[in-house]
């Protein structure tokens, strides 16, 4: 049955309730678009310049788990910085496209403050647990997916039986509708795509998808409790975490 909230998803849908969830998508694409991966500055040069950039800008402003417990005061701000920068295009629109949808229907739920405290709170405890994982690593993580994942979890906590209309790539995008709970797997699947796009290519962080997604489940479970409540709101696919092998 479609309440109150279905009125909620529509005025999302039109971008009339969520100025937390599109800022965060309008701040990842300006420094996406800035940055030496997007390929737009042409102050990065090219060829094996250009992949220097990407290299040192991912080192800079992405996490290194070797590097956070160094002692370094300004590693600690990585995990935060990281929820901004994107390894490609896929990557990034991949993400954003999640954010949009489910983003929206969280942050209309929990409130503008409370929603972006979440948001960067889980996406930080979720890049910094993969860190404690990978202590010794020199791979760099960068991206949103970890709060993103989060963001999942809420929402499958908070709307359980939410039927999603989504646009499947492998079936010609047709506009099927499915159960939230179906569809938030294949976001799964989708990093594969983004994961294995490049010869060079990022691979997946998979234990920050895990955590983000705990994280968000379980703090919907604790501060809403068990009242769960049904909407119908549209979705597209993207992409995922992502791990750049710096010594590559």
């Amino acid at each position: 049955m479609i309440n109150t909230w279905g009125a909620t998803a529509v005025r999302m849908i039109r971008g009339q309730s969520a100025p937390v969830t599109y800022g965060l998508i309008a701040a990842c694409g300006l420094v996406f678009l800035i940055s030496p991966v997007s390929g737009f500055n042409p102050a990065y040069g090219t060829g094996d310049e250009l992949l220097a950039a990407q290299q040192a800008y991912f080192e800079r402003w992405g996490v290194v788990p070797s590097q956070l417990f160094s002692g370094d005061p300004r590693a600690l701000l990585a995990p935060a910085t990281a929820l901004f920068v994107h390894g490609s295009w896929l990557h990034l629109l991949g993400n954003m496209l999640f954010l949009y949808v489910f983003g929206a229907l969280v942050e209309e739920r929990m409130g503008r403050l409370q929603f972006a405290l979440f948001y960067v709170g889980c996406g930080y405890l979720a890049l910094f647990a993969y860190a404690i994982a990978h202590a010794g690593s020199d791979q760099t993580l960068v991206g949103a997916s970890g709060a993103i994942s989060a963001v999942l979890g809420a929402c499958l906590g908070l709307f359980p039986k939410a039927r999603v209309t989504s646009l499947f790539p492998f079936l010609f995008f047709l506009p099927l509708r499915f159960p939230a709970w179906v569809v938030l797997p294949f976001w799964v699947a989708l990093q594969w795509l983004a994961a294995w796009q490049g010869v060079q290519g990022p691979g997946v962080a998979y234990l920050a998808h895990l955590v983000g997604f705990s994280l968000g489940l379980l703090y919907a479970w604790v501060r809403f409790g068990r009242r769960p409540t049904e909407v119908v709101v549209q979705e597209s696919s993207g992409g995922g975490e992502k791990t750049r092998d710096t010594g590559a």
